[in-house]
């Protein structure tokens, strides 16, 4: 089963790139992108049960991608959402975890760490119930 995945970017190269890369090695399917803050609200706004991550970038070319964030702090738990972003600073880690993000990764030198992530959770989605919980 393919991890769910919304793309918020407005550079189209690098989320072209993010989702080829993505689709070859974390076995996500992009349902939808947006290139703007309201886009990327309403989209995962009117379609709150069509998504399992959603990848965020701070800088778009309209509004901010913590205005995002922000409009999906009460998503269940099982919806994750992630920033990957050029200024993935300490300050901005911070603010990111004050708005409920799951992971912040930056776009110079986490990509690796971001398909892992998405490796990591895609796979949780697909084991049956207590396929995780280990004999003792």
């Amino acid at each position: 089963m393919k991890l769910r995945t919304y793309i918020v970017e407005d550079n189209a190269t690098i989320r072209d790139n993010l989702i080829g890369a993505l689709q070859e090695l974390a076995q996500i399917e992009a349902v939808g992108m947006a290139e703007t803050e309201d886009e990327g609200k309403a989209w995962l706004a009117e379609h709150s049960t069509q998504w399992d991550l959603a990848i965020v970038d701070l800088f778009l070319r309209q509004g901010s991608g913590l205005g995002v964030l922000a409009a999906c702090r009460n998503r269940p738990a099982t919806q994750k959402m992630v920033v990957l972003s050029n200024y993935a600073t300490p300050d901005v880690r911070m603010r990111c975890a004050q708005l409920g993000v799951d992971a912040v990764f930056d776009k110079s030198s986490e990509i690796d760490a971001l398909i892992d992530y998405c490796i990591a959770h895609g796979s949780s989605r697909t084991q049956p119930p207590g396929a995780a919980i280990q004999a003792s």
